[in-house]
Protein backbone atom coordinates (compact mmCIF):
# COMPACT_ATOMS: atom_id res chain seq x y z
CA UNK A 1 0.00 0.00 0.00
CA UNK A 2 1.50 3.50 -1.19
CA UNK A 3 1.71 5.48 2.00
CA UNK A 4 0.62 9.93 1.89
CA UNK A 5 1.33 12.52 4.71
CA UNK A 6 -1.61 14.30 6.01
CA UNK A 7 -0.41 17.70 7.72
CA UNK A 8 2.87 17.85 9.52
CA UNK A 9 4.36 14.56 9.58
CA UNK A 10 0.78 12.33 10.22
CA UNK A 11 1.79 9.23 7.30
CA UNK A 12 -0.58 7.18 6.32
CA UNK A 13 -2.03 4.73 3.89
CA UNK A 14 -3.12 6.24 0.64
CA UNK A 15 -6.10 4.40 1.20
CA UNK A 16 -7.98 4.29 4.65
CA UNK A 17 -10.96 2.86 5.95
CA UNK A 18 -13.90 3.98 6.94
CA UNK A 19 -15.61 2.07 9.88
CA UNK A 20 -19.14 3.97 10.60
CA UNK A 21 -21.14 1.42 8.84
CA UNK A 22 -19.37 -1.22 10.51
CA UNK A 23 -22.23 -0.94 13.22
CA UNK A 24 -25.22 0.28 11.08
CA UNK A 25 -26.18 3.23 9.31
CA UNK A 26 -26.66 1.63 5.98
CA UNK A 27 -28.65 -1.46 6.21
CA UNK A 28 -28.94 -4.06 9.10
CA UNK A 29 -26.18 -4.27 11.48
CA UNK A 30 -23.68 -6.85 11.01
CA UNK A 31 -22.02 -9.89 13.42
CA UNK A 32 -18.93 -7.82 15.29
CA UNK A 33 -17.48 -10.69 14.87
CA UNK A 34 -17.28 -10.52 10.99
CA UNK A 35 -16.33 -6.57 11.47
CA UNK A 36 -13.22 -7.30 13.72
CA UNK A 37 -11.94 -9.85 11.60
CA UNK A 38 -12.35 -7.61 8.24
CA UNK A 39 -10.55 -4.28 10.48
CA UNK A 40 -7.73 -7.30 10.80
CA UNK A 41 -7.63 -8.14 7.54
CA UNK A 42 -7.30 -4.52 6.42
CA UNK A 43 -4.45 -4.24 8.24
CA UNK A 44 -2.89 -7.18 6.91
CA UNK A 45 -3.24 -5.17 3.38
CA UNK A 46 -1.27 -2.54 4.47
CA UNK A 47 -4.13 -0.58 5.66
CA UNK A 48 -2.98 1.87 8.50
CA UNK A 49 -5.76 5.01 8.78
CA UNK A 50 -8.94 3.88 10.35
CA UNK A 51 -11.70 6.43 10.88
CA UNK A 52 -14.51 6.16 13.92
CA UNK A 53 -16.35 8.61 15.94
CA UNK A 54 -18.00 8.31 19.27
CA UNK A 55 -21.54 9.36 17.68
CA UNK A 56 -21.09 6.13 15.95
CA UNK A 57 -23.11 3.61 17.37
CA UNK A 58 -22.90 6.22 19.84
CA UNK A 59 -19.59 4.78 21.31
CA UNK A 60 -20.36 0.78 19.62
CA UNK A 61 -18.05 1.82 16.94
CA UNK A 62 -15.30 3.00 18.65
CA UNK A 63 -15.70 -0.12 21.27
CA UNK A 64 -15.03 -2.12 17.90
CA UNK A 65 -12.49 -0.76 16.54
CA UNK A 66 -10.23 -0.57 19.22
CA UNK A 67 -11.24 -4.14 20.39
CA UNK A 68 -10.24 -5.15 16.44
CA UNK A 69 -6.70 -2.91 16.68
CA UNK A 70 -5.95 -3.51 19.88
CA UNK A 71 -3.27 -6.09 18.48
CA UNK A 72 -1.74 -3.09 16.23
CA UNK A 73 -0.62 -1.06 18.67
CA UNK A 74 1.42 1.81 17.42
CA UNK A 75 1.74 0.08 13.84
CA UNK A 76 -2.12 2.35 12.72
CA UNK A 77 -3.67 5.15 12.82
CA UNK A 78 -6.93 6.01 14.67
CA UNK A 79 -9.01 8.72 14.25
CA UNK A 80 -11.82 9.36 15.78
CA UNK A 81 -14.16 12.74 16.46
CA UNK A 82 -16.28 14.64 19.15
CA UNK A 83 -19.19 17.00 18.59
CA UNK A 84 -22.26 15.74 19.36
CA UNK A 85 -24.53 15.61 22.07
CA UNK A 86 -24.91 12.03 23.75
CA UNK A 87 -26.71 10.77 26.37
CA UNK A 88 -24.31 8.81 28.36
CA UNK A 89 -26.65 6.30 30.09
CA UNK A 90 -28.83 5.69 26.85
CA UNK A 91 -25.98 5.91 24.62
CA UNK A 92 -28.36 7.88 22.11
CA UNK A 93 -27.37 11.34 20.47
CA UNK A 94 -29.55 13.86 21.92
CA UNK A 95 -29.29 15.55 18.20
CA UNK A 96 -27.13 18.84 19.02
CA UNK A 97 -23.69 19.86 18.25
CA UNK A 98 -21.61 20.68 21.28
CA UNK A 99 -18.57 22.00 21.63
CA UNK A 100 -18.22 23.07 24.99
CA UNK A 101 -14.68 22.78 26.33
CA UNK A 102 -16.11 20.43 29.16
CA UNK A 103 -17.39 18.42 26.74
CA UNK A 104 -14.97 18.10 24.84
CA UNK A 105 -12.44 16.76 27.47
CA UNK A 106 -14.74 14.29 28.72
CA UNK A 107 -15.65 13.02 25.06
CA UNK A 108 -11.49 12.56 24.97
CA UNK A 109 -11.56 10.69 28.06
CA UNK A 110 -14.06 8.57 26.89
CA UNK A 111 -12.85 7.55 23.59
CA UNK A 112 -9.59 6.67 24.86
CA UNK A 113 -10.91 4.46 26.93
CA UNK A 114 -13.24 3.03 24.29
CA UNK A 115 -10.24 3.03 21.90
CA UNK A 116 -7.63 1.37 24.82
CA UNK A 117 -4.97 4.19 23.68
CA UNK A 118 -2.85 6.05 25.50
CA UNK A 119 -3.11 8.97 23.12
CA UNK A 120 -5.83 9.54 19.94
CA UNK A 121 -4.07 9.81 16.79
CA UNK A 122 -6.57 12.46 15.19
CA UNK A 123 -9.00 14.40 17.15
CA UNK A 124 -11.66 15.50 14.75
CA UNK A 125 -14.42 18.35 15.66
CA UNK A 126 -17.23 16.80 13.78
CA UNK A 127 -18.89 19.58 13.47
CA UNK A 128 -18.42 23.23 13.92
CA UNK A 129 -20.62 24.47 17.32
CA UNK A 130 -22.08 27.72 16.49
CA UNK A 131 -22.42 28.41 19.71
CA UNK A 132 -18.69 28.06 21.01
CA UNK A 133 -15.70 30.18 19.17
CA UNK A 134 -13.47 27.87 16.87
CA UNK A 135 -10.42 29.73 18.83
CA UNK A 136 -11.55 28.16 22.03
CA UNK A 137 -12.14 24.60 20.39
CA UNK A 138 -8.73 24.61 19.26
CA UNK A 139 -7.17 25.63 22.16
CA UNK A 140 -8.25 23.08 24.30
CA UNK A 141 -7.20 20.36 21.66
CA UNK A 142 -4.28 22.37 22.14
CA UNK A 143 -4.36 21.54 25.96
CA UNK A 144 -5.04 17.82 25.46
CA UNK A 145 -2.38 17.52 22.52
CA UNK A 146 -0.06 19.36 25.21
CA UNK A 147 -1.11 16.80 28.08
CA UNK A 148 -0.62 13.91 25.78
CA UNK A 149 -3.61 12.60 25.28
CA UNK A 150 -3.84 13.87 21.52
CA UNK A 151 -1.71 13.86 18.91
CA UNK A 152 -3.48 16.05 15.59
CA UNK A 153 -5.76 18.33 15.58
CA UNK A 154 -8.63 17.81 12.74
CA UNK A 155 -12.05 19.74 11.57
CA UNK A 156 -14.90 18.06 9.67
CA UNK A 157 -17.32 19.94 7.60
CA UNK A 158 -15.70 23.29 8.25
CA UNK A 159 -15.14 26.18 6.49
CA UNK A 160 -12.36 28.03 4.72
CA UNK A 161 -12.43 30.46 7.27
CA UNK A 162 -13.45 28.77 10.18
CA UNK A 163 -10.18 26.44 9.33
CA UNK A 164 -7.98 29.23 9.38
CA UNK A 165 -9.00 30.44 12.55
CA UNK A 166 -8.67 27.18 14.07
CA UNK A 167 -5.40 26.85 12.14
CA UNK A 168 -3.74 29.89 14.19
CA UNK A 169 -4.05 28.79 17.53
CA UNK A 170 -3.42 24.95 16.84
CA UNK A 171 -2.22 23.72 13.23
CA UNK A 172 -4.61 21.68 11.69
CA UNK A 173 -3.49 18.38 10.55
CA UNK A 174 -6.53 17.14 8.56
CA UNK A 175 -10.21 18.54 7.38
CA UNK A 176 -12.61 15.72 6.67
CA UNK A 177 -15.35 16.24 4.68
CA UNK A 178 -17.84 14.85 1.58
CA UNK A 179 -15.92 15.05 -1.82
CA UNK A 180 -16.33 13.28 -4.31
CA UNK A 181 -17.67 13.12 -8.31
CA UNK A 182 -20.92 13.87 -7.16
CA UNK A 183 -20.29 16.67 -4.74
CA UNK A 184 -16.79 18.78 -5.10
CA UNK A 185 -17.86 21.76 -3.18
CA UNK A 186 -14.59 21.43 -1.19
CA UNK A 187 -13.17 22.30 -4.70
CA UNK A 188 -14.08 26.20 -4.03
CA UNK A 189 -12.17 26.87 -0.96
CA UNK A 190 -11.34 24.39 1.12
CA UNK A 191 -8.68 22.72 -0.51
CA UNK A 192 -7.16 25.78 -1.49
CA UNK A 193 -7.07 26.78 2.40
CA UNK A 194 -5.52 23.24 2.93
CA UNK A 195 -2.56 23.70 -0.05
CA UNK A 196 -1.85 27.13 1.50
CA UNK A 197 -1.51 25.94 5.13
CA UNK A 198 -0.47 22.65 4.54
CA UNK A 199 -3.30 20.99 6.05
CA UNK A 200 -4.18 17.48 4.81
CA UNK A 201 -7.96 16.21 3.25
CA UNK A 202 -10.21 13.13 4.13
CA UNK A 203 -12.75 12.98 1.82
CA UNK A 204 -15.52 10.80 3.29
CA UNK A 205 -18.14 9.16 1.36
CA UNK A 206 -15.64 8.85 -1.36
CA UNK A 207 -17.62 6.48 -3.27
CA UNK A 208 -21.24 8.63 -3.09
CA UNK A 209 -22.46 6.69 -0.01
CA UNK A 210 -22.34 3.54 -2.83
CA UNK A 211 -23.63 5.28 -5.52
CA UNK A 212 -20.25 5.66 -7.67
CA UNK A 213 -19.99 2.06 -7.64
CA UNK A 214 -22.39 1.59 -10.25
CA UNK A 215 -24.47 -1.28 -8.29
CA UNK A 216 -27.35 0.63 -6.70
CA UNK A 217 -30.03 0.61 -9.37
CA UNK A 218 -33.07 3.59 -9.81
CA UNK A 219 -35.41 1.10 -8.50
CA UNK A 220 -33.17 0.25 -5.29
CA UNK A 221 -34.84 0.88 -1.91
CA UNK A 222 -33.34 1.30 0.78
CA UNK A 223 -34.61 0.78 4.48
CA UNK A 224 -36.13 3.91 6.52
CA UNK A 225 -35.54 2.42 9.76
CA UNK A 226 -31.93 1.33 9.47
CA UNK A 227 -30.56 2.92 6.31
CA UNK A 228 -29.39 6.36 6.81
CA UNK A 229 -30.01 7.03 2.45
CA UNK A 230 -33.61 6.70 2.62
CA UNK A 231 -33.61 10.22 3.97
CA UNK A 232 -31.15 11.74 1.52
CA UNK A 233 -32.81 13.28 -0.82
CA UNK A 234 -30.06 11.91 -3.89
CA UNK A 235 -31.35 8.82 -3.07
CA UNK A 236 -35.14 9.24 -4.11
CA UNK A 237 -36.03 7.72 -7.01
CA UNK A 238 -36.08 10.43 -9.59
CA UNK A 239 -33.10 11.37 -8.56
CA UNK A 240 -31.19 8.03 -8.57
CA UNK A 241 -32.67 7.81 -12.05
CA UNK A 242 -31.19 11.00 -13.33
CA UNK A 243 -28.13 10.74 -11.93
CA UNK A 244 -27.47 7.40 -13.36
CA UNK A 245 -25.55 9.05 -16.38
CA UNK A 246 -23.00 10.30 -13.91
CA UNK A 247 -22.04 6.47 -13.15
CA UNK A 248 -22.56 5.67 -16.83
CA UNK A 249 -19.61 8.33 -17.80
CA UNK A 250 -17.25 6.74 -14.59
CA UNK A 251 -18.06 3.26 -16.28
CA UNK A 252 -17.17 4.00 -20.06
CA UNK A 253 -13.71 4.86 -18.33
CA UNK A 254 -13.45 1.90 -16.07
CA UNK A 255 -14.32 -0.47 -18.77
CA UNK A 256 -11.04 1.11 -20.67
CA UNK A 257 -8.90 0.54 -17.83
CA UNK A 258 -10.15 -2.82 -16.78
CA UNK A 259 -11.53 -1.76 -13.90
CA UNK A 260 -14.38 -1.09 -11.64
CA UNK A 261 -16.67 2.36 -11.16
CA UNK A 262 -15.32 3.01 -7.74
CA UNK A 263 -11.61 2.28 -8.19
CA UNK A 264 -12.04 4.73 -10.96
CA UNK A 265 -13.75 7.42 -8.59
CA UNK A 266 -11.45 6.65 -5.58
CA UNK A 267 -8.26 6.89 -8.25
CA UNK A 268 -9.78 10.54 -9.70
CA UNK A 269 -9.66 11.83 -5.84
CA UNK A 270 -6.33 10.57 -5.12
CA UNK A 271 -4.65 12.22 -8.22
CA UNK A 272 -6.35 15.41 -7.42
CA UNK A 273 -3.52 16.20 -4.99
CA UNK A 274 -0.39 14.04 -3.06
CA UNK A 275 -2.22 15.00 0.22
CA UNK A 276 -5.73 13.62 0.26
CA UNK A 277 -6.42 9.96 1.69
CA UNK A 278 -10.06 9.02 0.96
CA UNK A 279 -12.00 6.35 3.57
CA UNK A 280 -14.21 4.56 1.99
CA UNK A 281 -16.53 2.67 3.68
CA UNK A 282 -17.49 -1.62 3.48
CA UNK A 283 -18.36 -4.36 5.18
CA UNK A 284 -17.24 -6.91 2.86
CA UNK A 285 -13.34 -8.73 2.32
CA UNK A 286 -14.42 -8.61 -1.66
CA UNK A 287 -14.98 -4.81 -1.41
CA UNK A 288 -12.26 -3.60 0.29
CA UNK A 289 -9.89 -5.53 -1.66
CA UNK A 290 -11.36 -3.82 -4.76
CA UNK A 291 -10.97 -0.44 -2.82
CA UNK A 292 -7.41 -0.66 -2.20
CA UNK A 293 -6.63 -1.67 -5.87
CA UNK A 294 -7.28 1.50 -6.54
CA UNK A 295 -3.98 3.49 -5.44
CA UNK A 296 -2.39 1.65 -8.08
CA UNK A 297 -4.58 2.50 -10.61
CA UNK A 298 -2.60 5.14 -12.64
CA UNK A 299 -5.36 7.52 -14.40
CA UNK A 300 -4.26 9.33 -18.07
CA UNK A 301 -4.22 13.47 -18.58
CA UNK A 302 -7.20 12.75 -20.99
CA UNK A 303 -9.08 10.66 -18.58
CA UNK A 304 -8.60 13.05 -15.71
CA UNK A 305 -9.91 15.88 -17.72
CA UNK A 306 -12.73 13.46 -19.11
CA UNK A 307 -13.82 13.08 -15.34
CA UNK A 308 -12.85 16.82 -14.09
CA UNK A 309 -15.55 18.01 -16.91
CA UNK A 310 -18.36 16.09 -16.05
CA UNK A 311 -19.67 18.65 -13.75
CA UNK A 312 -19.73 20.86 -16.38
CA UNK A 313 -21.79 18.31 -18.63
CA UNK A 314 -23.83 16.22 -15.77
CA UNK A 315 -25.61 18.33 -12.98
CA UNK A 316 -26.41 16.03 -9.72
CA UNK A 317 -29.90 15.96 -9.05
CA UNK A 318 -30.97 15.55 -5.16
CA UNK A 319 -29.14 17.64 -2.10
CA UNK A 320 -25.86 15.23 -0.33
CA UNK A 321 -28.25 15.16 3.03
CA UNK A 322 -31.63 16.61 4.22
CA UNK A 323 -32.35 19.61 5.51
CA UNK A 324 -31.01 19.19 9.17
CA UNK A 325 -28.34 17.62 8.90
CA UNK A 326 -26.96 20.13 6.22
CA UNK A 327 -27.80 22.70 8.30
CA UNK A 328 -24.95 21.33 10.96
CA UNK A 329 -22.65 21.51 8.02
CA UNK A 330 -20.51 24.56 8.33
CA UNK A 331 -19.48 25.03 4.45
Amino acid sequence: MHKRTLGRGLGVSAIGLGCMNMTGGYGSTPERKDMVTLLRAAVDRGVTFFDTAEIYGPYANEELVGEALAPYRGQVVIATKFGFDIDPVARKPRGNVTSDPGRIRAAAEGSLQRLGVEAIDLYYQHRVDPQVPIEDVAGTVKELIEAGKVKHFGMSEASAGTIRRAHAVQPVTAVQSEYSLWWRRPEEEVLGTCEELGIGFVPYSPLGRGFLTGTLAPSSTFDGGNDARANIPRFEPDAMAHNQALVEAVRSIARGKGATPGQVALAWLLAQQPWIVPIPGTRKLDRLEENLAAADLALTDAELAALNGLTSKITVQGARYGEAAEARTNL
